[in-house]
């Protein structure tokens, strides 16, 4: 079986080069722009990660694999327009480099080359892969509307934030891993238990880059910490520190949140204060093992031996685990 960082080696590869060599440019130079940083490519090697435990010929599946970070990438570029963000893995943003129209038009354009990627699966495969990924490319529309409609709103549960973050980050884990365990000959029943366990420990990756941006060693998390208390982002801990915190420390948090511009290093260190105070970081912690179990409890479902999941339960756990 392959390594992790093996097969991200070997599709990084196949996508540096595809020669995006249709007109006109302007569209397509984006592409390869966005496309060109290389990266861990998490969620393809998760498709070839689950393929390879019933198949060793991975190469097979480099289309479908690529697509979904074809499709990944595409939700980044319209994420950073829609968030007006200057950087994205240290390089400037497409409406940057261009301006809001190329990263409208070369986004489209990369959501159709998606779906040609993806549909380059085997004949008796092609229904089942396309309706769930179609179903997954819906349902991250819907996490970004929830997303944004959370901006505004002060009364957001645990309950909705979880079901939020389960769409926009979760479900292409999972369906990665799913698609690859159906074009590798999976029972239902595995590629079912291998979906469960990507949308699991999804939501505990999530939860996890919540926990850092508050609690993160900045010299490992590779920016300053404190960017979502600065946005007033309802974040996993926010929220419970809304239905935590009473009287005067309640009302102090709303000062802050409502305050028009405040010292940035004030308010991040007071409303850090209010999450120790009401125990949000340990709220926060125990979800993120909580989810993290039962993620690990779905690929134990997996009709295969131990040893051949390792590396898989190994590199989301690392995932999990990471301080950056």
């Amino acid at each position: 079986m392959y390594l992790p960082n093996q097969l991200s080696q070997r599709i990084n590869q196949y996508i540096k080069e595809l020669a995006f060599s249709r007109k006109p440019q302007g569209l397509y130079n984006p592409i390869e722009y966005v496309l060109s940083p290389g990266g861990k490519r998490i969620r393809p090697v998760l498709m070839l990660m689950a393929y390879n435990l019933y198949r060793d010929d991975v190469e097979a599946i480099f289309d479908p694999a690529t697509a979904i970070e074809v499709y990944h990438n595409y939700t980044l570029l319209h994420d950073d327009l829609m968030d007006r963000a200057d950087m994205r893995r240290g390089k400037a943003t497409v409406h940057k480099v261009w301006n809001d129209n190329a990263a409208i038009l070369s986004g489209d354009a990369m959501l159709v080359l998606a779906y040609q990627y993806m549909a380059r699966v085997k004949t008796d495969c092609l229904k089942p892969v396309m309706d769930l990924f179609s179903q997954t490319a819906l349902e991250i529309c819907e996490g970004q509307q929830l997303d944004m409609e959370f901006e505004t709103r002060h009364d957001v549960t645990e309950e909705e934030y979880i079901e939020m973050i389960r769409l926009k980050t979760s479900v292409l884990l999972a369906a990665s891993l799913k698609i690859g365990a159906l074009l590798g000959g999976a029972s239902s029943a595995d590629a079912n238990a291998l979906y469960d366990f990507g949308m699991h420990m999804g939501v505990a990756f999530q939860l996890k880059d919540d926990w850092l941006d508050v609690y993160g060693d900045p010299a490992v998390f590779g920016k300053k910490i404190g960017g979502d208390i600065l946005c007033n982002k309802k974040t996993y801990m926010l929220i419970q520190a809304l239905r935590s915190a009473k009287g005067d420390q309640l009302n102090e948090l709303n000062d802050w949140i409502e305050a028009e511009q405040p010292n940035p290093q004030e308010k991040i260190a007071a409303v850090t204060r209010i999450y120790n105070a009401t125990g949000v970081k340990q709220m926060c912690e125990e979800q993120i093992a909580l989810y993290t179990r039962k993620g690990l409890e779905s690929l134990e479902r997996v009709a295969l031996p131990a040893e051949m999941k390792e590396q898989l339960s190994q590199l989301m756990l690392g995932l999990i685990d990471r301080q950056s």
